[in-house]
């Protein structure tokens, strides 16, 4: 285990010797500074774990030490030293950050117990934050957000993708964030440092995306004036992203078939092979295989391009993903003094969302270009996601045929419960006391539920 490393800033010559020769012989690794000068010198080239300073000193006081090491490490924790009747002055220290403070005199099971509990804090604080970070990384991708159980899967899947040297074909109706999941595997990948270029093969006509994936020699066509690099030779060592794969025209298709069998082509007009090393990624929101049935894709490059299939599901079938959509829009924008209230957020969820992600950004920026509230409420909402709300509220609940024994209410109810009881553990992913609270229940009864279905 790595040794945590003390600082000790203090002009008496004989307690700065003590304190290292005591802290030593518990194992830390210690530095020593006799005076404020000194002592900033050391906390301006290095980290430590821990800082335990005198308040009165030459050229730099305590605060002064406190302040600089604080600002540099918020994680270093500061522990001051006081001479007996200057306590007001360390309490100050305590509410500028400090954790703790001395006083001298002082007994050595007071310094080695004060020490043992500033570090705990510090290790304790330091879990915490990874424990966070850990948590945002989970429910984030880069520019991609989702706290759902299918963007989870999708999420821990990708530093395997990531490593991979495959071609990956991307799956998704349009707007649900194809794009930026290939920018995501491109930034985790060993070829982070290097180009990412994407292309949109339905944006242009055949001859134009022909000349911008493969480059063009001078006079090879009218208005071809000069040589041209394609995207491939661009790309080299990186990763190339193809949009919009299935609106590729067949003749490119064959050349493109070649480069990732062989990783070479020609320009448009050139007689010499190029050769490139590419990651291709690519995606669509077209149905491949029946394309593949009426001829209008390539069989072979088809399985040359889904080496590695991805599906990003549409926002639709990931509704728990909203609110956290809206709070990283919000961040994303750097917009921190708005916000939705529960009833706006609830609208939002509501709605069908066809536009999948980027309809729901267009949607939030217009609201608050529109609103000039502070806080936006279900009013302020485009009138087609409120009648889709009040739609959902006044929905009629499912029928039920009655017979001629009529029904049994309680056994309807039962099931009723125990469905959102399993959809509620499912929402998160097994957390029993975040499933309780999206119920709004205790935990306590939300525990006595389960054993009454045998959920546990």
């Amino acid at each position: 285990m790595k040794k945590e490393k003390i600082l000790i800033i203090e002009d008496e010559v004989s307690i700065n010797n003590i304190l290292v020769m005591l802290l030593e012989g518990e194992g830390y690794q210690v530095f020593s500074a006799f005076d404020g000068r000194e002592g900033m010198d050391c906390i301006q080239k290095d980290i430590f774990d821990l800082i335990i300073t005198d308040i009165k000193m030459p050229h730099y006081t305590g605060f002064d030490i406190l302040k600089e090491a604080l600002e540099l490490s918020p994680d270093t924790v500061v522990i001051m030293i006081t001479a007996f009747g200057t306590t007001e002055a360390a309490i100050n220290a305590l509410k500028l950050g400090a954790y703790d403070y001395i006083n001298k005199p002082f007994k050595i099971d007071e310094i080695r117990l004060v020490v043992e509990k500033a570090l705990e804090k510090r290790r304790l604080s330091l879990e915490v934050k990874n424990l966070r970070l850990q948590v945002e990384d989970r429910y984030r991708l880069g520019n991609m957000v989702g706290r759902s159980k299918l963007m989870i899967d999708l999420f821990s899947n990708l530093p395997k993708i990531a490593k991979s040297n495959a071609s990956v074909l991307i799956l998704g109706q349009s707007g649900c964030g194809k794009e930026l999941f290939a920018h995501a595997i491109h930034n985790l990948s060993p070829r982070s440092q290097l180009a990412f270029v994407a292309i949109n093969c339905a944006a242009m006509p055949e001859g134009l995306l022909e000349s911008e994936l493969f480059g063009h020699m001078k006079g090879s066509f009218t208005g071809a004036v000069s040589n041209k690099e394609g995207l491939f030779e661009v790309a080299d060592n990186g990763t190339l992203f193809l949009d919009e794969i299935g609106d590729m025209p067949l003749n490119l298709q064959s050349k493109l078939l070649r480069v990732l069998e062989d990783g070479v082509f020609r320009r448009i007009g050139g007689v010499t092979d190029i050769k490139v090393d590419v990651r291709v990624i690519s995606a669509t929101n077209k149905d491949l295989q029946q394309a593949l049935v009426s001829g209008n894709f390539r069989q072979d490059l088809f399985y040359r391009l889904n080496v590695i299939p991805v599906t990003i599901p549409p926002l639709c079938e990931r509704k728990e993903d909203i609110p956290v959509l809206i709070d990283f829009y919000l961040e994303k924008n750097r917009i921190t003094n708005r916000k939705f209230t529960k009833e706006a957020v609830d609208a939002l969820v509501c709605y069908k969302w066809q536009g999948n992600v980027r309809e729901l950004e267009n949607t939030l920026e217009r609201v608050l270009t529109i609103s000039e509230n502070s806080i936006i409420n279900i009013d302020d909402l485009p009138s087609e996601i409120i009648s889709a709300a009040n739609k959902t509220i006044n929905a009629d609940p499912p029928l039920i045929e009655f017979t001629e024994e009529g029904i049994f209410l309680d056994r309807i109810l039962e099931e009723i419960e125990r469905k959102y009881l399993q959809l509620s553990l499912d929402n998160a992913h097994g957390n029993k006391t975040k499933a309780a609270s999206l119920l709004n229940i205790s935990f306590r009864q939300f525990r006595h539920r389960l054993k009454k279905y045998d959920l546990e």
